[in-house]
């Protein structure tokens, strides 16, 4: 056992890039709030992290990732979105948000600052065709070397998974909007 243990130490230390990409998928609740504990794991051990949140509007709630992030010189938070736009009435605007999202998404994860970039609720923005898969799996595939990233949303494509390196499916299995016709709750949603 010591032997094998000492063995996959070994293959382990001569793995130059040990950064991941992670998807967090399905359609169960959590995967904001699983993609945010890895990122407070990555504020404790002194480096930088970023969110940039694809969806949500700075408007809409005080977001307490938002509010967190204020206290931590080690963690920026850039929320960019028009909102949860299902049934949008102005696509091209949703559109152009996406995409400035994206651009600030690329200049943060190239800036070479940050230890990991959490890329909230794109997947969204990808399945509503807000942004082009491709682009995002192209940047993935050749994303710089020491950095891990996070993808969260529903709909993760069989390319998306494929290209991910760690991916967890959340399943709905009970959900008290449709239990007991709750609204989203201040600390546990927002």
């Amino acid at each position: 056992m010591k032997d094998e243990i000492a063995a996959k130490r070994k293959v382990q230390n001569e793995v130059k890039d040990k950064s991941i990409i992670i998807v967090n998928t399905g359609e169960g609740k959590g995967k904001t709030t699983a993609a945010f504990g890895i990122v407070m794991r990555t504020i404790a051990h002194g480096w930088n992290a970023a969110i940039v949140q694809f969806m949500k509007s700075p408007t809409d709630y005080h977001y307490g990732e938002v509010k967190i992030a204020e206290k931590f010189d080690t963690l920026d938070i850039f929320t960019m979105g028009a909102g949860f736009t299902w049934d949008t009435n102005n696509i091209e605007q949703d559109k152009k948000l996406a995409l400035e999202a994206w651009q600030k998404a690329v200049d943060v994860m190239v800036s070479g600052k940050y230890r990991l970039v959490m890329l909230d609720e794109i997947l969204y923005a990808i399945k509503y065709k807000f942004l082009d898969e491709n682009m995002v799996l192209n940047f993935l595939k050749s994303k710089p070397a020491g950095l891990s990233i996070i993808l969260t949303g529903r709909y993760a494509s069989d390319a998306m998974i494929e290209t991910a390196d760690l991916v967890t499916e959340m399943k709905n299995i009970k959900h008290p909007y449709k239990e007991k016709n709750l609204l989203a709750q201040k600390g546990i949603d927002w």
